[in-house]
């Protein structure tokens, strides 16, 4: 008898074994989306976790060690220590113009949010422009123009989160160039090419709802 006539009985006997352990193993679960919001096509947001915080007693680190890990550096630290204030504490050197921040908008966020920044929303993608004095209506749409009150929420998000594929790879300029091509669409700023965004004034945009949110009276999250 050949080699050949061993072969497909053998693979016949394993194949059929494969089959009956898939057969036998749990069913395979998936997460459910998040809702769609009816009106917008939107998913809803999921509600935000709740914390623990505040149950435990406090850690007591010189008794707490584990033997493993070192002392974050000082460069380390300052690789994630870049959050923006709305006073605009934390903006870093820099400077962008609308015009650079086009180009870059097509090269690096248009898959997403769409040629007229108008969001994508099978990809989960947000509008970014429009929606302004919607938000009291029936049909509030949620947008960098219509919702954010500090315009250094943008700059913070874009430089920490953004583009999808590659978070935090864009440098000051770029997100400098790309919140004044979003907000020049939006006509929070100049659209003019030459418009120029950078540290100082950014910190003098004013956004639309400026003045939706009240502070929280519990007086947790107040940055002194």
């Amino acid at each position: 008898m050949s080699m050949r006539n061993f072969v497909l009985p053998i693979f016949c006997v394993a194949s059929g074994g494969m089959a009956f352990a898939q057969t036998d193993s749990a069913a395979r679960t998936v997460a459910d989306l998040p809702a769609e919001i009816e009106e917008t096509g939107e998913r809803a947001p999921s509600p935000p976790p709740l914390s623990s915080a505040d149950d435990g007693a406090p850690v007591d680190l010189a008794t707490n060690q584990y033997g493993i890990g070192s002392p974050a550096s000082e460069e380390q630290i300052a690789q994630i220590d870049i959050d923006v204030m709305p006073d605009g504490r934390g903006l870093p050197e820099g400077r962008g113009t609308y015009a650079e921040g086009e180009t870059l908008y097509a090269d690096r966020c248009l898959a997403c949010h769409g040629e007229n920044l108008e969001g994508v929303a099978e990809l989960g993608a947000p509008k970014l422009v429009g929606g302004r004095d919607s938000l009291a209506s029936d049909q509030p749409v949620k947008t960098v123009e219509s919702y954010w009150p500090y315009a250094s929420t943008l700059f913070d998000y874009v430089h920490r989160a953004m583009p999808m594929d590659s978070p935090g790879s864009l440098t000051p300029d770029e997100v400098y160039a790309l919140s004044a091509y979003i907000l020049g669409q939006s006509g929070i700023t100049s659209d003019d090419a030459d418009a120029v965004l950078n540290a100082e004034s950014f910190a003098q945009v004013t956004m639309p709802n400026a003045d939706g949110f009240v502070e929280d009276p519990r007086g947790r999250g107040q940055t002194e």
